[in-house]
Order: structure tokens, then C-alpha cells, then sequence
């Protein structure tokens, strides 16, 4: 997807917002050599050095911090980063019961409390999203089959699923057009074609 931003769709952009499933080392040096700007929550458990090779790499909740390091951030190098590659890591109070560590290769970035209004947006997003995914996840099960596939191979599975996914687009843009619920147009489709059945039936019934 990102590629086709940068390469294909040309979109104008400095900076990519992400969440920690995509903070891979490959990713978030990808988006670097774009010349481009991330910020993204590490997970807690994620190994870091900020002692300059002085001590072992360490879990990134066991870091100790300065008042100053609280404000500004620190410097720090990600286990398996190449070189001198390092990023500045913030340590962030998302609410009163949970802290995150930012990542950002933005090095002129110093202020705790911008990267803290830049996490809540992000997280705005993502409650905003989670109600669409709630209704999505159900509506995908009960009415395309998506979970009934028996095949063995990845690479059927693969296809059952996009194939599942592709008639859920479908009859939610059926949905939206005719002003109808989903659960409609798939009742309405099998309901026309049971009475299309009993009317004209492909299998014939005799009786001896």
C-alpha cells in the first residue's frame, strides 16, 4: 500500500502514523530511505540499547529515564537496526492506566507533549474504526461463508477468504444504494431464488 502511494499515486505525505503490529525493523527503515517521517508505538517487550553498546540490549518497559529524557525523549538503538542506525524513542502517557513508547526517525522532534497529541489522534482513529470492525467481523461470518472453507492449502484458503470478502464489498455497495440492510439483499437473493425453484425447478420431481 505504501508503495503505491510513493510510487504509483505520487500522494504527497512527510509523515506515516502507524500501529505497533507495523513497526517491523523492514518497515520502519523502508519508510526512512523514503526519506519519509514515522512515528509508531513499540511493544514493551522490544529490545533496545540506550547506552551506547555500554550494557546488553534491554526490554524497552525496563528503561530508566532522566526528567529531561521524560520531556525530550532519547536516543536509542533497536536490536537488529543496521550500523548506527537509531531512532528517538518518547516515553508517552496515553491515559492514566497506560504508557507508550514512541519510535520516530524525526530527530529534531524534542517535545513529549506534541508526540502525545500526534498518539491521540492515532487513537481516535482507531476507536473510530474498531466500531466499523465490530459490525464488519459478523456480517463477514454469517453471510459469506468465509469460514466454511475445508481446503488444506494456504494458498485456497487465500482465495476463500478474498472471495468472501469481495461479495461482503458487494452487497454492502447494494446496501448502501438501495437504502436496505445487508441482511436484506442476502435474504431477498435467497428468497427469490427459492420461489424461482418451486416455481420452475432445475431438478425435477416425479413421483412413481
Amino acid at each position: 500500500m505504501l508503495q503505491n502511494f510513493v510510487h504509483h499515486k505520487a500522494l504527497p505525505f512527510t509523515t506515516v502514523l502507524m500501529d505497533s503490529w507495523y513497526a517491523t525493523n523492514k518497515l520502519m527503515l523502508y519508510i526512512d530511505d523514503l526519506g519519509k517521517y514515522y512515528y509508531c508505538p513499540l511493544k514493551r517487550n522490544r529490545l533496545v540499547d540506550d547506552k551506547g553498546k555500554q550494557e546488553d540490549y534491554k526490554r524497552i518497559e525496563l528503561l530508566s529515564w532522566v526528567m529531561t529524557e521524560l520531556k525530550s525523549g532519547k536516543i536509542v538503538k533497536i536490536k537488529k537496526f543496521p550500523g548506527a542506525k537509531k531512532v528517538k524513542l518518547f516515553r508517552v502517557t496515553v491515559s492514566t492506566d497506560r504508557t507508550d513508547f514512541i519510535a520516530t526517525n524525526d530527530f529534531s522532534q524534542n517535545s513529549t507533549d506534541i508526540v502525545q497529541k500526534v498518539c491521540k489522534v492515532c487513537l481516535r482513529h482507531a476507536n473510530a474504526n474498531d466500531g466499523k470492525l465490530r459490525s464488519f467481523t459478523p456480517e463477514l461470518k454469517q453471510l459469506t461463508g468465509i469460514e466454511s472453507c475445508q481446503c488444506r492449502k494456504g494458498r485456497i484458503q487465500r482465495n476463500h477468504i478474498a472471495c468472501a470478502i469481495l461479495v461482503w464489498l458487494r452487497l454492502k455497495d447494494l446496501a448502501y444504494k438501495t437504502g436496505q440492510t445487508i441482511y436484506q439483499i442476502k435474504h431477498r437473493l435467497l428468497s427469490n431464488y427459492l420461489i424461482q425453484q418451486l416455481k420452475r425447478p432445475d431438478v425435477s420431481m416425479f413421483i412413481v
